[in-house]
């Protein structure tokens, strides 16, 4: 059974191909009768604009008679009801020879296959494209779609006759792909319908997406069948996914099954992205039910205009014109726009009341009439309009000049398709509207867009605002997307750029680190380690600071490290300068209290000359202890080690000359002993004097040849600067701690061997006592100067020189002081020469 057609005879006759019903009814088939004829329902508004398009160019082609004069076109349209065998059975229909007969399909004539349509405009879906093209394409029939995008319709292999008016998917993906990167959407969902426009469109855009390091949130398909369940499947997906962002890309009625069960699941709060298949279809603007979750929408259209006369033409129809009953398709609509009947009702149908006559398109105001959005209805036009351009080529061929073997031209009178498609692909023209029309090598035409959104006027209707353009033909370093920011509102009546992301964005001081087993999109934000910083948002890794700076308490910055050393104004060192100043000043009194009793006999029995220079020699040594407080400096580090070792040598060598005054005055009482003779005041200062010299001059040779310096110790996983004084030859500080220890042991050997002297009078053991502190505690500092950290090495050293001056000062002249002050009774020179012997100790 033949399909219904709407034709008008014309000297050359082109086909259309509509999807003027958005489904086909699928019969209950019982193999025992024959089916039932195809059934289309839901009768498409929009679609059906586009094929009285394609008439009123032919139509205006022939009025005017300039384009192609003395020709007269002619037409053959087909509805293909948005499914691909009926798409084909309308192909095939239009390949069909009129010697057919019509309903037998009994040939009369042995004629080829190929009927009298040299060219076809259509089909609108990409799904019926590629069928109908790879049928055409067996004829090298020429055939010119004004909707079907998908890139797949590009191969010239497999589809060679296939050109279009409409910009390939591959173009549009790009224009989408750079509006989720002018926004900094990393979270993107993708809903595609089950088509090749769907399916293909989305696969490309979800490659685009991630080769951008953005991530897709979910990839879901809306299944033809539009079943509820599986489509509210794909809903809760949206929802649990936490994308804001969710780009659509399917027809206008996937896009609306899709829509009803959004608003059955009352997901609010989504900026949708159209696909251009939909981006200003009126099935989804006008009812308001879809207004709160479709304002705000955004998605690129291709560039409209406005054609003038179409809107009359359109409105011309009516079933009581003359070549109303010519056409198969007005009933339909009629009855569709008035919800009335003009005849009898088929079976099964919705009961409608009867057309009373006076209805007009004038009237009403629905898709069908509404052109201020020509965008595809204007592909239909250009695509018609190519044709013609192709077939004033043909006719303008000059002989011996043609572009086919032996420079032959083409026979006008039979127009071969194959001959038509050359010059199809050949066209090049500017039409009234200032737009240029021209296919590449691969049929596609250039891609131009527009980006719109859908705003809420106040009347409460959605409109169409220009907000920006993509063009793909910009030259190399000029911006294809352009935006005006300043005029988009998005859902929800926002202002601000919503924002889809898997993670929030990581903070200044804070890093990414993923999330196992996670999308590349989704990670943490790990504050930075100690010591690194990172001062932008997002950062990957967190930078180390310079050795001497260390990160703020944000982690945002890199200050400099605190500087740390022994200061006189912190805690310890006010402590430390504190005893060493009282040791200072209980040595002055010990002096005082000598020098005041001077004549006594316990003064003058103690070598009162030793004793004061003893005195003398341990106050320097509690002072030396203050030049290891404070920053350290030069002068500063090289006078406070040889401070040190010189005084304490003085010290240990006034006590050792003391040690060896009181064995020598023992010997004397031995009967002709000369020996005091032998050791008298100037040897003692002989004996100081040298050992002071030997250490005097190891620190010259230390200061000469590697002196202390200022050290800043700057450990990487602390916040801190140490200073320090660095001893710049461990070998010297060893010798002149060495030194010290060697003339310690011989002072220590020698009171030992006076220690059995009388108990009155004896100061050896005094003295042993003393150096066995000052052995104590250096033998303990060695371990504890090595092992203290930073500034505490310094403070071990400062307490060791307090703790063995106190040892020494305690020890010798604390019983002196004792007896001269509270026991002066004993302070007499019968009850010091007393021979009392003691085997203690």
């Amino acid at each position: 059974m033949s399909l219904p057609v709407l034709e008008k005879k014309g000297d050359i006759i082109l086909g259309g191909l509509f999807s003027l019903h958005d489904m086909v009814v699928e019969p209950s088939l019982s193999f025992t009768s024959t089916p039932p004829p195809t059934q289309c329902t839901r009768f498409n508004f929009r679609t059906f604009r586009w094929m009285q398009t394609m008439i009123f160019a032919i139509e205006e082609i022939n009025r005017e008679g300039k384009l192609l004069p003395n020709i007269t076109l002619g037409y053959k349209i087909y509805d293909s009801c948005s499914t691909p065998h009926q798409a084909l059975r309308a192909a095939m229909e239009l390949m069909r020879s009129e010697k057919y007969s019509g309903d037998e399909g009994e040939i009369q004539n042995k004629a080829t296959c190929q009927g009298n349509v040299p060219a076809v405009i259509g089909d609108g879906g990409s799904t019926q494209s590629l069928v109908v093209a790879r049928f055409l394409g067996v004829f090298h029939v020429p055939q010119v779609s004004y909707f079907s995008s998908c890139a797949c319709l590009s191969d010239k292999n497999e589809f060679p006759a296939f050109l279009r008016t409409m910009p390939s998917d591959f173009f549009q993906v790009d224009a989408l792909v750079q509006l989720v990167k002018h926004f900094g959407w990393t979270w993107v969902g993708v809903i595609a319908g089950d088509d090749a426009y769907g399916r293909g469109g989305a696969s490309i855009f979800a490659d685009e997406v991630r080769k951008l390091g953005a991530c897709i949130a979910l990839h879901e398909i809306i299944p033809k069948n539009r079943a509820q369940i599986a489509i509210s499947s794909v809903v809760s997906k949206i929802r649990s996914s936490g994308a804001r962002v969710i780009l659509v890309f399917a027809v206008e009625q996937d896009a609306v099954a899709l829509f009803d069960e959004v608003l059955r699941h009352g997901l609010n709060g989504i900026q949708w992205l159209a696909s251009e298949a939909w981006s200003t279809a009126a099935v989804l603007s006008t009812p308001k039910k879809y207004h709160h979750i479709l304002q705000g929408s955004m998605g690129f259209a291709i560039r409209r205009a406005h054609i003038p006369g179409l809107q009359e033409f359109l409105l011309r129809l009516h079933p009581s014109s003359p070549d109303a009953l010519d056409n198969p398709f007005l009933i339909s609509f009629w009855e569709e726009v008035f919800q009335c009947s003009l005849g009898l009702q088929a079976e099964g149908q919705e009961h409608k009341p009867p057309c009373s006559g006076a209805e007009q398109l004038g009237s009403i105001k629905n898709i069908y009439s509404d052109v201020s959005q020509l965008r595809i209805s204007y592909n239909v036009y250009k695509a018609v309009y190519a044709i013609a351009h192709a077939l004033k080529a043909m006719r303008s061929c000059i002989k011996g000049k043609g572009p086919f073997p032996l420079q032959a031209c083409p026979d006008t009178d039979n127009i071969q398709p194959w001959q038509l498609l050359h010059y199809i692909t050949k066209v090049e023209y500017v039409n009234s509207f200032g737009d240029e029309t021209k296919f590449d090598e691969n049929g596609d035409p250039a891609a131009m867009y527009d980006l719109v959104t859908w705003q809420l006027t106040p009347f409460g209707e959605i409109k169409f605002v220009t907000i920006g353009k993509f063009d793909e033909t910009t030259t190399v370093g000029q911006q294809k997307l352009q935006i005006q920011e300043q005029n988009i509102v998005w859902n929800g009546n926002q202002t601000k750029v919503p924002l889809s992301v898997c993670s929030s964005i990581c903070p200044p001081g804070t890093r990414k680190a993923i999330r196992p087993h996670f999308p590349i999109c989704c990670h943490d934000c790990v504050v930075c380690t100690a010591g690194e910083i990172s001062n932008q948002t997002d950062t990957i890794e967190c930078v180390r600071c310079l050795p001497e700076f260390w990160s703020n308490a944000e982690r945002t910055a890199c200050i400099p490290k605190q500087v740390e050393f022994l200061s006189f104004s912190d805690t310890m060192g006010i402590t430390l300068m504190a005893i060493s100043l009282i040791g200072s000043f209980s040595t002055c009194v010990v002096a005082f209290i000598f020098s005041y009793h001077r004549t006594t006999p316990i003064v003058r029995a103690n070598n009162s000359d030793l004793s004061f220079l003893l005195l003398f020699s341990l106050t320097l040594c509690f002072l030396c202890s203050l030049t290891f407080i404070g920053r350290p400096s030069e002068w500063s580090c090289m006078l406070r080690h040889t401070a040190f070792g010189i005084t304490f040598v003085l010290c240990i060598s006034c006590i050792l000359g003391k040690t060896i005054v009181v064995l020598m005055a023992f010997k004397a009482t031995l009967p002709g002993s000369n020996v005091m003779k032998l050791f008298g005041p100037a040897k003692q200062k002989s004996i100081i004097i040298f050992c002071t010299l030997v250490q005097v001059i190891i620190c010259t040779v230390w200061l000469v040849v590697a002196p202390p310096t200022p050290l800043q110790l700057m450990p990487r996983e602390s916040a801190i600067i140490i200073l320090l004084c660095d001893e710049g030859s461990p070998m010297a500080f060893a010798l002149v701690l060495g030194y010290i220890g060697l003339l310690a042991c011989l002072c220590l050997f020698l009171a030992f061997l006076a220690r059995k002297l009388p108990d009155n009078f004896n100061e050896a053991r005094l003295i042993t006592f003393s150096m066995l502190i000052f052995c104590a505690v250096w033998v303990a500092f060695v371990p504890a100067y090595i092992s203290s950290p930073g500034k505490y090495s310094t403070v071990t050293e400062v307490f060791a020189i307090l703790a063995s001056s106190y040892g020494l000062l305690g020890c010798i002249f604390a019983p002196k002081c004792y007896m001269i002050l509270l026991r002066p009774e004993k302070n007499t020179k019968k009850h010091l020469m007393s021979k009392v012997v003691t085997d203690k100790f």
